[in-house]
């Protein structure tokens, strides 16, 4: 028997690195990125989790990427309970 079976797409689109954004809202994408490929919810709690700025930078990174609709917030629930949504590339604003 042969299963073939493909895994899913990783989350992390390349261009992410040609749209000039500083190095920390780069981490906070790819860190959004490896939630979303190992089924965890992309939360400002689960990112603090493994972040290992500030919180201050954190914070501007999801704003950077919201900004440009790269990251969608789908519930605001305060500073640790907001929960974002990668958006596909189409959707970014360059």
């Amino acid at each position: 028997m042969n299963h073939s079976h493909n895994p899913p797409e990783p989350a992390m689109n390349q261009n992410i690195f040609r749209i000039g954004l500083s190095v920390e809202t780069i981490s906070v994408y790819l860190l959004c990125c490896g939630l979303e490929d190992n089924g965890a919810v992309i939360s400002t709690k689960n990112l603090l989790g493994v972040w290992n700025g500030t919180s201050e930078a954190l914070s501007d990174g999801l704003k950077e990427l919201e900004k440009r609709n790269i990251l969608l917030k789908i519930i605001s629930g305060g500073e640790d309970k907001n929960v974002y949504k990668l958006t596909e590339y189409k959707s970014w604003k360059l």
